[in-house]
């Protein structure tokens, strides 16, 4: 299972960033891919989340409106944009994979699911947002 995150940087507050997560092809099209982030000190916690095969998407509220995340079946990429960034966005953001917990999963708790329920991980992008 191969998932590489990519788009990480520091940004000044308010900009934008787009991240990338390139999945294998089987993964891409049968599991559900979510984005989770972990600043210092802090538990990972989840993000946004698709699956592909219907084009689902669950967002926490949180970050929505500012962030959206997106897929393109012709690259097996998933993308997290992130708009009117803040500091307080300033994490590593992983990208992850798991066969059933995906938006459903995310809309009947009302959240994303913990990273713990989540099998495959990618190494992980850092944003930095500074002030």
């Amino acid at each position: 299972v191969q998932l590489v995150e990519s788009g990480g940087a520091l940004v000044q507050a308010g900009g934008s960033l787009r991240l990338s997560c390139v999945a294998s092809r089987f993964i891409f099209d049968n599991y559900a891919i979510g984005w989770f982030r972990q600043a210092p000190g802090k538990e990972r916690e989840g993000v946004s989340c698709i699956r592909n095969s219907d084009g689902s998407t669950y967002t926490i509220d949180s970050v929505k409106g500012r962030f959206t995340i997106s897929s393109d079946s012709a690259k097996n990429t998933v993308y997290l944009q992130m708009n009117s960034l803040k500091p307080e966005d300033t994490a590593v953001y992983y990208c992850a994979a798991d066969k059933d917990r995906g938006p459903a999963t995310a809309q009947a708790l009302g959240t994303m699911p913990p990273a713990t329920w989540y099998d495959y991980w990618g190494q992980g992008t850092q944003v930095t947002v500074s002030s």
